[in-house]
């Protein structure tokens, strides 16, 4: 209380003068990658010493592990999932009543920058929300006596920084040496990754992208000393999400969303924080807190419709009871999937909603960078085992729970552990409370969202009474178990005819694999279904009962049909794969997809992923 009082009579002082709001974003590095962090292999002074004066967050989130999701979570301060906004780069319509925390401090009167990265994921025109968005956008820019929110977007280490070619053009300009610093034969490798030449290679080549990186926030951060402005500016540095090697990215394990958060708050503007310059905080934070926290610090009320804890400014809620981070993970690309998860810092938890889909991404994109394909390979050549190999098989552990103080690479999963039963128990309803509360639209899967929403956007239509919210998500927690003696219950869902009820029926059966064979005329039956994604399941659970050829004709003849949504086209292709009936998947189907050059996901790279199998 006294902090409060003492915050509200700070700002009220200086409410007219308001502070400057500087964002420094990176790309695809999980806090590991930093030696402030704790890695004594980094070289990143010049964030070291940010988190020297400022608070280095220990326990910080992104809420989804890739770029697009996770960036519509900032801008709206409300859960990718809870929009429709979670499939990457999917550009599906969000309701007309939400409000990015831009719009609203520019009618504050906040001049906005952003240089220059978008891509928010839902429909509309990304840049139409800033004053200024461009690779020159620049808070030197703003009219006389604004206060300005700034965010510099470096890519210099995305992910295809390792690319070779485009690492040699970063070796070759001068922005990375000509000789990797560290000597790979000494670095030290996560539990997580096999001991293998190219991934010790693209270990240290990032620690030098990552020094370059440095190098770039160091030169911001010494112009805004240079033009007067770093005693009244609020600095903010995070990396939007983890990565970039192997079982980074795209993973809700830590190496995916743990990520750097430093945030330092000038002398002028020290009662709108409660942490004391210089010390580290674990107090969790995650991307849906910052827009709210932006409001807080800008002296905005707060928008109800945001669903984060503004943990700065005047607005400040302190973190109550059992507080966790939600996680989540659906189709990356081309690649489908779906996976939710909390943490509370410590423990986390996991649940695969769709399990019998492997966790390695097939996906030629990533297969671009050296580490990927040589892990696949050790794997494919018997020389590896335990969480280094199962990442390459087909069905996955329905539930994973890890203990992330003790084991940070989360190798060793404690679902099955009788010492752990109650507090998964405990964590996994705490997931269920959490899918209610915000109405995960996942309960929807993505080719059902136009049946589902007509020419609404999907969580409007997910949102209404009359929708079956929980029905169907206790059917998914259900159909995900892996259990036989649910076979009765799925045949019924099967059955309904309410098509995502269908839908999750379905899953179920895939899931259960052989034991799903008594469902042998339900699902021959199923193959007729007016959905084009049940179809498809209904043919994955009967190749998986041994009804093969029936099984790969019904989806060979959904590729042969030119009119298909791309959703659907990927939708098949993906179970072909998961199959790993890849060469049943038709020429002419490959030919056209390669010449698709746009369109979500995009099938050309799709039919470039069928070679990794």
């Amino acid at each position: 209380m006294h902090f409060l009082f003492f915050l509200l009579l700070t700002f009220s002082a200086v409410a007219a003068d308001r502070p400057n709001i500087l964002w420094i974003t990176t790309e695809d590095n999980a806090s590991h990658w930093l030696g402030c962090y704790g890695n004594k292999e980094a070289q990143t002074p010049n964030l070291d010493a940010l988190a020297s004066r400022g608070t280095r967050f220990t326990a910080a989130y992104s809420n989804a592990p890739v770029c697009a999701v996770a960036r519509a979570t900032i801008l709206m301060g409300r859960y990718s999932p809870s929009m429709g906004t979670q499939h990457m780069r999917s550009r599906h319509a969000i309701p007309g009543n939400l409000k990015t925390y831009v719009s609203h401090l520019r009618e504050a009167g906040y001049y906005c920058t952003n240089a220059s990265k978008t891509d928010y994921n839902f429909d509309g025109n990304d840049r139409k929300h800033w004053d200024d968005c461009s690779r020159k956008a620049h808070y030197q820019n703003r009219p006389d006596g604004a206060p300005f929110f700034t965010i510099f977007n470096l890519t210099t280490c995305h992910e295809s920084s390792l690319f070779p070619s485009k690492f040699e053009k970063t070796r070759k300009s001068g922005i990375v040496p000509e000789k990797t610093r560290l000597d790979q034969s000494k670095l030290t490798l996560p539990g997580h990754l096999p001991d293998l030449p190219e991934i010790r290679r693209d270990v240290a080549r990032y620690h030098d992208i990552m020094t370059a990186t440095d190098k770039q926030i160091g030169k911001i951060l010494a112009r805004l000393e240079k033009d007067g402005l770093a005693d009244n500016t609020i600095i903010f540095y995070y990396g939007d999400h983890g990565g970039p090697t192997p079982r980074g990215k795209r993973y809700l394990h830590d190496s995916g969303v743990r990520i750097p958060m430093i945030v330092h708050v000038p002398k002028k503007w020290q009662g709108l924080s409660p942490f004391p310059a210089g010390r580290p905080s674990d107090e969790i934070v995650a991307f849906v807190d910052l827009a709210p926290t932006l409001l807080s610090l800008a002296g905005i009320k707060n928008d109800a419709n945001m669903q984060g804890r503004p943990f700065l400014g005047p607005n400040r809620a302190e973190p109550k009871g059992d507080h966790y981070a939600f996680l989540f993970a659906d189709r990356f690309d081309e690649i489908y999937g779906l996976r939710r998860g909390l943490t509370d810092g410590r423990y986390k938890y996991v649940r695969h909603f769709t399990p019998h889909v492997w966790a390695a991404p097939y996906s030629f994109y990533q297969f671009q960078m050296p580490s990927w394909g040589a892990w696949q390979k050790a794997w494919k050549d018997g020389k590896l085992t335990g969480v280094q190999a199962s990442i390459w098989e087909n069905d996955q552990p329905v539930e994973e729970f890890y203990d992330t103080q003790s084991d940070p690479s989360e190798i060793k999963n404690l679902a099955s552990d009788p010492a752990h039963a109650a507090h998964l128990a405990k964590m996994r309803k705490a997931l269920r409370t959490q899918m209610i509360s915000i109405r995960d639209t996942a309960v929807v899967p993505e080719p059902l969202f136009n049946s589902v929403s007509g020419d609404k956007p999907i969580a409007t239509a997910v949102s209404t009474k009359d929708f079956p919210f929980e029905q169907l998500l206790d059917l998914a927690f259900l159909a995900s178990t892996r259990d036989e003696a649910n076979l009765a219950k799925l045949q019924e869902a099967a059955s309904s005819k309410n098509p995502v009820i269908r839908y999750w029926g379905l899953s179920g059966l895939v899931t259960l694999g052989e034991k799903a064979a008594p469902a042998k005329d339900l699902l021959t039956k199923a193959l007729t279904d007016s959905e084009t994604i049940n179809r498809a399941q209904a043919a994955h659970a009967l190749y998986r009962i041994g009804v093969k050829d029936l099984a790969l004709k019904t989806l060979v003849d959904g590729l042969n049909n030119e009119s298909l949504p791309n959703l659907d086209q990927a939708l098949i292709v993906n179970t072909l794969m998961q199959m790993r009936e890849t060469k049943a998947v038709p020429e002419s189907w490959i030919k056209r997809a390669k010449q698709n050059k746009g369109g979500n996901p995009r099938l050309g790279t799709l039919a470039e992923s069928l070679k990794l199998l």
